[in-house]
């Protein structure tokens, strides 16, 4: 059964809709040879306008089995790079549209493009971010988030809460509820027998006890026990070192404990910055939402409303995102 992968192209005002388009030309020999079919989900208008002024190809909207189409939302055009309820509106109805369709069998997964939290809140959905949105719709449970770029893969015991509560909410079940879909997500990518390091909370993982005891009380009695079921599972790892050993091969993917413990490494690796002026172009990089119902991966960076509408947006973490995508559809379909 041939793939179809539905692309959410996020907020109208941010690059989501330039990097869609420009991921529908990129894959476009691929698609006529019938590898995989692709969806755009996003406005006519907010996409026409966006081919218009940046000389993009526009795809029509999708019949039966063709490569490449949109399945259209309602929507208007927007100000490009600017924060606005009509941006959340489409945003979020292009994520529901991307559920409903994907849990009826009509796509195979989900690929999402960014949206803008202020604007989605305008809009009435008051979601923290994707992950949350999608558990919502999709009725999960306890879903984790999961970044990758390349073999360099990271997934988050908390995200979208401040620091000061990481610690009442990285219990036990959490932790071992966000080790098992990150192993379970490795064995989908093909990795047999997965290697993954829990990052320590504290300095040097509590430092003997001497900066906190979290390290010690909760993380170490988890490996313990992975190890003895049998599971190659390390840690805590000191959070300065557990990366750069992961960078270095040791390890097929490191639990994070927090938001920017995980993201920054991986941001790091995947940010592309012009030499010449300093400005942001694009990031390598996927994110992958565990514990779903469906296949989601997105795009690791934002709305980019700075750049929007310039036609200097890279597309190649959308395009890495694809590739994911594919990789865990072929595997569950296996």
């Amino acid at each position: 059964m041939t793939a179809t992968i539905a692309i959410t192209v996020g907020d109208p005002a941010g690059v989501g809709p330039e990097i869609a388009l420009k991921a529908g030309r990129h894959f476009a020999p691929q698609l006529e040879t019938g590898a995989f079919r692709l969806r755009l989900i996003g406005s006519l208008a907010a996409l026409g306008e966006v081919a218009r002024s940046l000389d993009l190809p526009l795809p029509t909207v999708a019949q039966a089995d063709e490569p490449l189409g949109i399945w259209p939302i309602e929507g208007s055009a927007v100000a490009i790079g600017q924060v606005s309820a009509e941006g959340g509106s489409q945003a979020y109805e292009a994520v529901a549209e991307g559920v409903r369709r994907t849990m009826a069998g009509e796509a195979s997964a989900i690929v999402t493009a960014p949206l803008n939290k202020e604007s989605l809140h305008l809009a009435g959905h008051r979601f923290p971010g994707h992950t949350e949105l999608l558990a919502a719709l999709t009725g999960a449970r306890d879903s984790a988030m999961m970044l990758a770029h390349g073999s360099f893969r990271v997934s988050h015991v908390t995200t979208h809460i401040a620091l000061e509560d990481v610690p009442k909410r990285a219990t036990e079940p959490r932790m071992r509820r966000v080790l098992d879909l990150t192993i379970e997500a490795l064995k989908h990518l093909g990795i047999a027998a997965p290697r993954v390091a829990i990052a320590a909370l504290n300095p040097h993982a509590g430092e003997g006890g001497i900066f906190g005891t979290h390290d010690i009380r909760v993380t170490e009695p988890i490996v313990a026990d992975y190890r003895a079921r049998g599971h190659d599972v390390h840690g805590p790892v000191p959070g300065d070192t557990v990366f750069v050993k992961m960078r270095g091969g040791a390890y097929d993917a490191v639990v994070a404990m927090y938001h920017d413990q995980g993201h920054i490494p991986v941001k790091l690796l995947g940010f592309q910055i012009d030499p010449q002026t300093g400005e942001w172009l694009g990031l390598s990089g996927v994110n992958i939402t565990l514990g779903l119902p469906i296949v989601r991966t997105s795009v690791d960076h934002g709305t980019a409303f700075d750049i929007a509408g310039r036609g200097i947006a890279r597309e190649s973490s959308l395009i890495e995102a694809i590739d994911y995508a594919l990789s865990l559809t072929a595997e569950k379909a296996a």
